[in-house]
C-alpha cells in the first residue's frame, strides 16, 4: 500500500478486506464509480499492519478468511480500540454468525447475492455514522481539555450550578459568600466556554460515564 500523507488521512476511506482477489477488484471498482476513497487487502492482518485509527470511514469485511477470520479480525479492532464502523459480508453466512457480528458492534451483516446499490447505501450509512461518532469524541475530549483549566473550588461550583442549586445555597454549603459564589460561576462559565447554564449542562452530561 502506498504511504498516506495528512491530507489522506482526513478523507472517509472505505476499508474492503477479503481473501479473494475478484471480490476486492470489483468492490474497489465500485466505490470508485461512486467516488468513494477505497482501499484493499488481502487479510486481516495486513490490514491490521496498515491501519490507523485516526483515519475516518469504515470497514467492508469478508466474515470467512484463512487465518484470522472476519469475526476474530472485529474483536482485534475492538481490543487495538480500532472505532471504525464494520459492515460483514459473507457468501456463506448464519444466523449465529449474525448474531455473533451485531453483539460484536457490526453495523451491517450482508449475504451475497447483494445488489452494489444496498451495499453502497449501508456504507453511506456507516460512514455517517463514523462522522456522527468521531464528532463526539472530539467534543468530550475538547470538554475535558477545558476542564481540566478548573481550579478544585470552581470545580465544586460547577457540580452543583449543574445539579441546579442557586447561588445563595452553593455559598452556604461551601462556606463562601454569594459574591463568590457568582465570581467562581463566571470563571467556570469563561472557562469551559459555556454560553448558557444548558450549554455548561451538556458539556458535563457529555463527560460522565455511560452506564
Amino acid at each position: 500500500m502506498k504511504a498516506v500523507t495528512p491530507d489522506m488521512a482526513a478523507v472517509p476511506t472505505v476499508f474492503v478486506v477479503d481473501d479473494d482477489a475478484a471480490v476486492r477488484q470489483s468492490l474497489a471498482l465500485l466505490m470508485r464509480s461512486v467516488a468513494l476513497p477505497v482501499e484493499t487487502y488481502a487479510s486481516a492482518q495486513a490490514f491490521l499492519d496498515s491501519c490507523d485509527g485516526n483515519r475516518p470511514g469504515c470497514v467492508v469485511l469478508d466474515i470467512r478468511m484463512p487465518g484470522m477470520s472476519g469475526l476474530e479480525l472485529q474483536e482485534e479492532m475492538q481490543r487495538r480500540d480500532l472505532g471504525l464502523p464494520i459492515i460483514f459480508i459473507t457468501g456463506h453466512g448464519d444466523v449465529v454468525m449474525a448474531v455473533r457480528a451485531m453483539k460484536g458492534g457490526a453495523v451491517d451483516f450482508i449475504e451475497k447475492p447483494f445488489s452494489d446499490q444496498q451495499l453502497l447505501d449501508r456504507i453511506n450509512q456507516a460512514l455517517e455514522r463514523d462522522r456522527v461518532e468521531r464528532g463526539s469524541r472530539r467534543e468530550r475530549a475538547e470538554t475535558a481539555q477545558r476542564l481540566v483549566l478548573l481550579t478544585p473550588r470552581e470545580r465544586e461550583v460547577m457540580q452543583r450550578i449543574v445539579a441546579g442549586q442557586a447561588n445563595k445555597v452553593i455559598a452556604i454549603e461551601l462556606g463562601l459568600s454569594e459574591r463568590t459564589v457568582e465570581i467562581h460561576r463566571a470563571k467556570v462559565m469563561s472557562k469551559t466556554g459555556a454560553r448558557s447554564l444548558a450549554e455548561l449542562v451538556g458539556m458535563v452530561t457529555r463527560l460522565a460515564p455511560e452506564r
